[in-house]
């Protein structure tokens, strides 16, 4: 069923699009709550008389997405996360994630908004795209960073296996010695 929006809904489009949706999301949703109307031939006449006034709106919608874009450009996000011994994180950086991370930081964008070109599997740092409307996208940086408690114990588990194949270096050392001074003790004797 195609309908016009007359407010943007975020799983859908923005104010004056003509979208398919099902039959029963329309009629049960979008229609009551005024979000859409149907997109008949009277209705589509209608629209273009009413897009005017929808163009103010869109214009404004279209605004916040720039200031919001403008707040956006250039901001560094830094998120920890646990790594495993092969470098790798566990699990992926999500979208839900960064737009928590951005909630966070006072930047209200949407998940759906945010485009992960490549899994962020790795630690070190990621631009980021976010299309905020048409025609208006934002990048913005993650740095995603080892837990720094998970770093201190590798060091440490680091450190504890160099002492120990140390250690074994040294004792073959020792017991050479310790096997020459008892064969000079015999020949002595």
């Amino acid at each position: 069923m195609k309908v016009i929006l007359t407010d943007r809904v975020k799983s859908l489009g923005g104010v004056g699009e003509i979208v398919n949706v099902s039959q029963g999301y329309a009629r049960n949703y979008l229609i009551p709550n005024s979000l859409a109307i149907l997109a008949d031939e009277g209705n589509k006449k209608q629209m273009e008389d009413y897009q005017k006034m929808l163009s103010k709106k869109v214009e404004e919608e279209k605004a916040e997405a720039k200031e919001l874009a403008s707040k956006l450009n250039g901001t560094a996000l830094t998120i920890i996360k646990k790594v495993g011994g092969n470098g790798r994180l566990f699990g992926t950086v999500t979208n839900t994630e960064l737009s928590k991370e951005l909630a966070k930081a006072g930047l209200d964008v949407e998940r759906r908004l945010i485009q992960v070109d490549t899994p962020i599997k790795t630690t070190g740092e990621y631009e980021i795209k976010a299309k905020l409307f048409q025609d208006v996208e934002a990048t913005f940086k993650v740095n995603v960073e080892m837990d720094p408690k998970q770093a201190a114990e590798m060091k440490k588990k680091q450190e504890a296996a160099e002492k120990k194949k140390a250690a074994k270096k040294d004792a073959p050392a020792e017991e050479a010695a310790a096997t020459e001074e008892v064969k000079t003790e015999e020949s002595e004797a």
